[in-house]
């Protein structure tokens, strides 16, 4: 994840230089960071079913190497085009990451130990930006925003050969025997069960403002707060170093209180909730702030708080999901809730290019983040009932299945 992750970044942190240099409006800056995520759905999806029966080690390993590779065009002289394409590809690799991964470490820990792992495997993200844009942005500043994407495809292709040699399969595997004997859910009914849609629409949300983190705050930071490239490569960890803190305690609490016994209605869906509508309300006030330090500070805490989600979200979907349905479950809830990665750049963009002054559309896109985050809090609030969404499957499934054995 920290691989993944540094490789989201680098459009977002070389945005004004590459848009300088490729001429681009703020729209076309918008549709390149979507870009990223028109396939990221589709692929993830695809890749969710494949993990029911392919083990997750050579599955991981196949996906590093196409974010790898995807980075070595940009090196030399680009179109946008090109660039375009390269990004859509290495999103189609990226997509199942974070799915595969979670799919892959609950076969190391059961259910009552998954919250804190999770945290960590999330805390990837944090890090990769942490670690990466020091050193992109001192390439970026010192000798070009080509070679950035370069090095990033050196350290993919060294990922894939440490795994090559030290990635291994978790011991929680059913055996074909219980497999068998293990209930199925339709997937109709899986999808549509109230803890799913919730989790699906609250990681929306929170996705929307790691999108717009990914894609849009260094350009905020350089174009819209008059900071240098140098300054901003540095403010743009601020959120992350937040980030990283909230989805560590999160994971630790929540994994406190359900080895404590508290319901993970309380444990998960609400203690993932809450922040999400506190960091909407956040956002919200930023016109009222004067300061750009303020500002900055508003904009770290109103968009890391909603990291807890992350946490708590693919735990409690693998509470109900069968075991040999879960990769697809969470894979296909990753699907879903990185839309708003197509959606939230293109937004911004085009709030942006139609604002009196720059400034004014960076502030109105970033107060319709956080009405987006407060609704997709309350709703997670009034959804997600982890603790008895397997018992409500099962009992709706039993008729059905009764029904079948039924003579006519």
């Amino acid at each position: 994840m920290v691989v993944n992750f540094a490789d989201k970044i680098v459009v977002g942190l070389a945005g004004v230089p590459i848009t300088r240099a490729l001429k681009l409006t703020p729209e076309q800056f918008g549709l390149l960071g979507s870009s990223f995520f028109f396939l990221f759905s589709i692929s993830a999806v695809a890749v969710g079913f494949l993990v029911n029966r392919v083990a997750t080690r050579w599955v991981l390993l196949v996906l590093a190497l196409i974010w790898a590779v995807a980075q070595f065009p940009m090196v030399g002289e680009v179109s946008f085009t090109t660039l375009l394409i390269c990004r859509i590809i290495l999103g189609a690799g990226e997509g199942p990451a974070f799915s595969v991964a979670a799919h892959a470490i609950y076969k190391w820990f059961p259910d009552d130990r998954r919250t804190l792992p999770t945290a960590i495997l999330s805390q990837g993200s944090a890090f990769g930006v942490i670690l990466a844009v020091p050193a992109l942005n001192w390439i970026i500043v010192n000798h070009s925003w080509h070679y950035a994407f370069g090095a990033l495809g050196i350290v993919g292709l060294m990922w894939a050969a440490a795994w090559l040699a030290l990635g291994k399969e978790g011991p929680l595997v059913p055996t074909a025997a219980a497999a068998a004997a293990e209930p199925r859910i339709p997937y109709a009914r899986l999808l549509t069960s109230r803890t799913f849609v919730g989790c699906v629409v609250a990681t929306f949300g929170a996705f929307w403002a790691m999108s717009l983190g990914l894609t849009w705050f260094t350009t905020y930071i350089v174009a819209g707060l008059g900071f240098s490239q140098h300054d901003a490569g540095l403010i743009s960890i601020l959120p992350w170093v937040f980030g990283a803190a909230i989805v560590l305690c999160t994971g630790a609490v929540s994994q406190a209180l359900t080895t404590r016994g508290v319901s993970t209605r309380l444990a998960r869906g609400v203690l993932g909730s809450l922040p999400l509508i506190a960091g909407g309300v956040i956002l919200l006030t930023l016109p009222l702030i004067d300061s750009p330090g303020l500002r900055i500070a508003a904009l770290v805490v109103g968009s890391g708080l909603c990291g807890s989600i992350y946490v708590v979200c693919p735990p409690m979907i693998a509470e109900f999901a069968p075991v040999s349905q879960r990769g697809a479950a969470i894979a296909i809830y990753g699907a879903l809730y990185t839309l708003a990665g197509i959606v939230a750049p293109l937004v911004m963009g085009a709030v942006v290019q139609g604002a009196a002054a720059p400034n004014d559309g960076y502030l109105l896109g970033y107060m319709i983040n956080g009405a987006v985050m407060i609704g997709a809090g309350l709703l997670g609030l009034l959804l997600l009932w982890p603790n008895t969404e397997r018992a409500r499957l099962l009992n709706a499934a039993a008729p059905a299945a009764v029904g079948l054995r039924t003579p006519a």
